[in-house]
C-alpha cells in the first residue's frame, strides 16, 4: 500500500514536496517550481499556509531497522 510521508533523503524545507514527488513519481524539483509559481500568483500567503498545514498533517517516514 502506498502512503504519503514526508521525504528525509530529499528534502529543502521540511520534505513535503519532496515526499509528494516520491508518491507520485514525479521529479519534485517540477512540483517546486509549481509550488513557487503558485506562491507567486496567489499572493503568497495561502501557499505558505497551505505548506505549514501540510508539514502538520504528513508524517514522517518511519525508520525501518535494517
Amino acid at each position: 500500500m502506498k502512503r504519503l510521508y514526508r521525504s528525509d533523503s530529499n528534502k529543502v524545507l521540511a520534505g513535503i514536496l519532496g515526499g509528494l514527488g516520491e508518491y507520485l513519481d514525479v521529479d519534485p524539483v517540477v512540483l517546486r517550481l509549481g509550488f513557487v509559481f503558485l506562491l507567486l500568483a496567489t499572493a503568497i500567503l495561502p501557499g505558505v499556509i497551505a505548506y505549514l498545514a501540510a508539514v502538520l498533517i504528513v508524517p514522517r517516514k518511519p525508520v525501518t531497522p535494517q
